[in-house]
């Protein structure tokens, strides 16, 4: 269903994001403190032994990047004049909590007075810095890199599901209204075949009128069956539809509906047993439109049923409903989309008149209530077939 296609659409791109956001974290952490190993046991003997440059770095908060920032403005400082650069040596200095000294000036300058070899060398220490800094910057930007692509991909896979969805539900809603012309068609033309009958006057006997005119009479009921339970799935499909919910006696509710059909049941000779709870079971729910999805799913059970059918109805406390019968078993191209709207097989749809919206009402509405609404087949209990009502408690 729509509803449920997006809501499990949602719930996976969330723990998408956050599975995705946990690895990259992790990444970013194990990179930090490979690279602060790399620094402590690598670069700075390099430094200190290779280029002998003298440097003193405290730090309180251990934070890599920060450190390799602040090192990296101080020491780009020594490039502007003279005052400036002082000024902002100093004024770093004075606000940075971490004491943070850098002493360019190596051993290895001693007793040099060319200025421009001085130059160099303080130009190539800052170079270092700046390739530190890039390095130390690299895990963070191989993260944002890694969760674009990652959450880019997410999406253009679930833009994929929509539209394939979307091509599948606009090819089910073209059947639908094949299906529904079809089934709207075949009482129109009895109903008209029979009226132009009478009015033509081509029927003289008494019994044989009121035969056309009972037809007349079936066929409109039929029609107005389907155009009924059309609006209901409409309805319940639109945006602004909604539950009014109210507490009531779960149980109540369930005999209320099974006594509505109770003259269907003796017609068909259907040996129906009934076991629901005497004490009460209350359940905040829309008792119209939850009475509605009961009798469809009963309806159902007289309608593709042959006499003499048993059908079990049960009501167990942790509200599950469980409507059971032995007769006709359902098959397997039929069962797998049996809450499909107009899902019906052929010979169903020639013999037993059904509209095949009942069962696809009901589950929307159970799914509207928190419920789920499923088919078992070969019961355990002797039944072909159960539809089985899980409400959340």
């Amino acid at each position: 269903m729509k509803t449920k296609n997006a809501m499990t659409g949602t719930k996976s791109l969330k723990w998408f994001l956050i599975q995705r956001f946990l690895l990259i974290m992790a990444f970013v952490y194990i990179s930090e403190e490979l690279l602060s190993m790399g620094y402590r046991f690598v670069v700075v003997p390099f430094l200190v032994e290779t280029m002998n440059v003298r440097f003193s770095v405290t730090a309180s908060d251990g934070s890599v990047l920060l450190l390799m920032l602040k090192m990296v403005v101080y020491s780009a400082a020594a490039f502007l004049p003279d005052s400036f650069a002082a000024w902002v040596q100093r004024t770093i200095g004075e606000n940075m909590d971490n004491g943070l000294y850098v002493d360019i000036t190596s051993p290895i300058l001693e007793g040099v007075t060319n200025a421009r070899l001085i130059g160099m060398y303080q130009f190539a220490v800052i170079c270092i810095f700046l390739a530190l800094l890039a390095v130390t910057l690299l895990p963070y930007l191989l993260a944002a890199w890694w969760y674009y692509r990652a959450v880019s991909g997410k999406m253009k896979e679930l833009l994929a599901e929509e539209k394939a969805r979307k091509a599948a539900y606009d090819r089910q809603r073209n059947l639908m209204l094949s299906d529904i012309a079809h089934d709207i068609k075949t009482p129109l033309t009895t109903v008209c075949g029979y009226a132009r009958a009478l009015v033509d006057g081509m029927v003289e006997e008494e019994d044989k009128k009121k035969e056309y005119l009972q037809a007349v009479y079936a066929k409109s009921l039929r029609m107005d069956e389907l155009i009924t339970l059309l609006f209901e799935y409409v309805k319940i499909d639109s945006d602004g539809f909604a539950l009014h919910r109210e507490k009531v006696d779960l149980g109540e509710v369930l005999r209320e509906n099974i006594a509505l059909l109770y003259a269907d049941f003796e017609e068909n000779d259907m040996e129906l047993t009934v076991n629901i709870p005497e004490r009460e079971l209350p359940y905040e729910m829309d008792k119209v439109q939850f009475g509605r999805a009961v009798t469809n799913i009963l309806t159902n059970a007289v309608r593709y049923n042959k006499k003499g059918t048993r059908i079990h109805v049960c009501l167990d406390e942790s509200c599950r409903i469980r409507i059971a019968d032995n007769g006709m078993p359902i098959a397997d191209e039929l069962a797998e989309h049996i809450f499909e709207p107009f899902s019906r097989g052929d010979k169903t749809r020639s013999t037993k008149g059904g509209s095949g919206l009942g069962l696809s009402i009901s589950a929307k509405i159970i799914q509207m209530h928190g419920g789920e609404l499923n088919l078992e087949r070969g019961c355990r209990d002797g039944m072909s077939k159960a539809f089985v009502i899980s409400l959340p408690r």
